[in-house]
């Protein structure tokens, strides 16, 4: 059916006269008329009775009226919407960064994200494969490592390093290591090398793995690494943004790490004024702000504490 016909169509109804809905439309009586006639045409149906005292719907123009009443409603809603973009945050952020990232540091703050935005609809996707942006994959990517795509908007966002470190109750049990040849009669928890991750973290952990230890833990990501650290299993690999959420941990080799990891958040061109990656980048860099902020604290506690 012609929109433009529906629209005229539902003008009539809601007036219930030709000349008021002309009026409204600004066309004129006849213009207005002859739009019904055509309407009603198309669908071999009478949609009006007319009589002195002007029209009336049928049964099947009630139906189509109580349609258009529906759609108008929806098109105001929208409009409405669309208008208050600039101050509400609504509708759904496909995101992805990897499983480490995304379940130790990106979910357990999402909650003052919600509270700032409630309408707002994250679809968090945590691999290690890189998403196509471009092609919408998803929304918007926090890498460990510069986007290699083009039409990409991008920002440095931190730089961490992958560093040892256990719990007081471990070391307090098996000792602290002084130096890479006391990690022997230790238990390491690390990713595989071979594991996708950050080729910097692989080389530490590939090197950590040569000292013939008595005995390992491999872990396909950082939060098990996490987890087997948290609860005493042995001296974990972590990257180091985690030590303002974990001050508890304390840091073993402090002269042992990786080299530096750039960390990036990066979007596709055409989502430059989406409010709602506006609203999601301007919410990580604050938190990166508070790390920043909150890490010399951390380190300088877990130096005290080694």
């Amino acid at each position: 059916m012609d929109w433009d016909k529906l629209r005229i169509f539902h003008a009539v109804a809601d007036a219930g006269s030709l000349t008021h809905a002309g009026d409204v439309l600004h066309l004129s009586q006849s213009a207005v008329s002859r739009q019904i006639r055509a309407l009603e045409d198309s669908l071999g149906t009478t949609l009006f009775h007319r009589h002195a005292r002007g029209l009336i719907l049928t049964e099947q123009g009630e139906l189509l009226f109580e349609a258009t009443s529906s759609m108008v409603r929806k098109l105001d809603t929208t409009a409405a919407r669309i208008k208050d973009s600039e101050e509400h945050v609504f509708g759904e952020l496909k995101v992805t960064t990897t499983t480490g990232f995304g379940t130790m540091w990106l979910v357990p703050r999402l909650a003052k994200l919600y509270d700032r935005y409630p309408d707002l609809k994250i679809d968090l996707m945590l691999e290690e494969r890189v998403l196509d942006l471009p092609m919408r994959e998803a929304d918007v990517a926090i890498r460990m490592k510069e986007p290699s795509q083009q039409d990409l908007i991008r920002r440095r966002l931190l730089n961490i390093r992958m560093r040892l470190y256990a719990t007081p109750e471990y070391l307090a049990r098996a000792g602290t290591p002084r130096s890479v040849e006391e990690l022997g009669p230790h238990r390491l928890i690390c990713q595989a090398p071979q594991t996708p991750q950050v080729s910097s973290g692989a080389v530490l952990a590939q090197m950590l793995l040569a000292q013939n230890m008595t005995s390992s833990l491999l872990v396909n990501n950082y939060f098990g690494v996490l987890q087997g650290v948290l609860n005493h299993v042995g001296v974990g690999i972590l990257p180091d943004y985690l030590t303002a959420d974990f001050p508890n941990l304390t840091r073993v080799l402090p002269d042992i790490e990786s080299n530096e990891v750039p960390v990036f958040l990066a979007f596709p061109e055409e989502l430059r004024t989406s409010r709602r990656v506006a609203a999601f980048r301007d919410f990580v860099l604050e938190e990166i702000q508070a790390i920043r902020k909150n890490q010399t604290e951390a380190e300088a506690l877990l130096a005290s504490r080694g």
